[in-house]
């Protein structure tokens, strides 16, 4: 990539389209159109901006600090997408909007909370990306839990992005700046009783910062807590090798992890650029050896959603804007199932490999495997011992730098 193709597509990053401060609460009336209503915690390490129709800023807070959030989505609306208002104050019946806003104290408060919303016992955590503002990050959670259909409590945890282009490094030291701070609120969550399993859920550079908490937990415990089941990650805007050491650091066993992927995915091909043209993890190719046949064993499923078509220029959220998809993650990911069940219907149908069987799902011509990751450093065992050399993995598992 040059750089001024960098540059356009940096350009093409930059820009919310929508007016800024919509965490103000409105008044539904009864005369409205009914509209549905997503009901959400937050967690986040942004400093309070002292503006109620913002909340939080892209600063730094030296504390986590906890939010009940309800958002209204109007009757009439295209699945996978987030329906701003072209002005303020937004219009229920036609724009997504805050209708109640509430700060929590203690952890309490929190789980008292947690307790009035429990639905079924399932928790979905989820960390957003690169570029987000607080209020981004709640209307794209309440989109998803919405269009997914799923049972779950929703959980976000927002960390501080300035949401400007150029502020890739800033971004990318706040999510190292937050990894404490998540690894003791998926700690919190599966310590409360009404907690049965936990799903995280993170997209692009959040999936650096989910990774690193699950590792710091997993070299503290031995393991990662087991009521967290499953991991889905989406776009992951991370190293591979990386990636490698912080799956096998974070001990055994490990939860279920599925990865989306996609060759065409423009932000990813800017972060390659970044970071010095080492290949993104959400870039890669699953069918291409050596993934197909040397780490499949890891038991992550990836899927390739190249050729699914989304309203997204840059193709990095096809996993929210795809209908089908958000669809699969709310009904199947989201319960640990497997794709191979021979019921699995897609509208835009992707062919997906898990744990080394070739199942179609659908009728695209997309390929997905198992595994991604390069295995080559060893698990840590106990409170961070590392295992005798005698047991450390094959050779021919070495991570591979990839050069776009």
């Amino acid at each position: 990539m040059s750089k001024r193709n960098a540059a356009l597509l940096l350009l093409s990053l930059s820009g919310c389209g929508h007016p800024s401060g919509v965490m103000m609460p409105v008044t539904l009336s009864t005369s409205d159109a009914p509209t549905a209503k997503v009901e959400m915690l937050v967690a986040t390490t942004r400093e309070p901006s002292g503006d109620s129709a913002t909340l939080f800023s892209g600063e730094r807070s030296p504390k986590p600090h906890l939010t009940q959030v309800s958002v209204s989505l109007p009757p009439k609306r295209q699945a996978g997408t987030v329906q701003w208002p072209k002005s303020l104050p937004p219009n229920p019946a036609t724009d997504f909007a805050v209708t109640q806003v509430q700060q929590i104290s203690t952890v309490a408060e929190g789980r008292a909370w947690f307790k009035q919303h429990v639905n079924g016992g399932h928790a979905l955590v989820f960390i957003h990306g690169f570029n987000n503002k607080y209020e981004d990050s709640v209307f794209r959670l309440a989109q998803i839990v919405h269009d997914s259909g799923m049972q779950a409590t929703p959980v976000l945890f927002t960390w501080p992005s300035r949401a400007e282009i150029t502020a890739y490094q800033y971004d990318k030291e706040s999510t190292n700046y937050s990894r404490t701070a998540l690894e003791q609120a998926l700690r919190t969550l599966a310590a409360d009783p009404n907690v049965k399993d936990i799903t995280v859920m993170a997209h692009s550079m959040g999936t650096w910062l989910a990774m690193e908490s699950l590792r710091q937990m997993g070299i503290r415990d031995g393991r990662v807590d087991p009521k967290i089941h499953n991991v889905i990650l989406a776009s992951p805007d991370i190293d591979i090798q990386v990636f490698a050491k912080q799956f096998v650091e974070m001990g055994e066993p490990r939860p279920k992890f599925t990865i989306f992927v996609s060759q065409d995915d423009k932000a990813l091909a800017v972060s390659s650029f970044i970071t010095g043209r080492v290949s993104r993890l959400g870039a890669i190719n699953p069918a291409e050896e050596p993934y197909r046949s040397k780490l499949e064993k890891a038991g992550i499923t990836a899927i390739d959603l190249t050729k699914v078509d989304t309203a997204d220029s840059l193709s990095h959220g096809k996993f929210a804007e795809s209908p089908a998809i958000v669809q699969l993650i709310g009904q199947r990911l989201m319960k640990g199932q497997t794709l191979t069940d021979s019921n699995v219907t897609l509208g835009q149908g992707i062919t997906a490999v898990v744990g080394g069987t070739v199942t179609s799902i659908g009728n695209v011509a997309a390929t997905a495997v198992a595994a991604p990751a390069n295995l080559v450093e060893q698990p840590l065992v106990g409170r961070g011992k590392p295992r005798p050399p005698e047991e450390t993995l094959d050779g021919d598992l070495k991570p591979q730098v990839l050069t776009q």
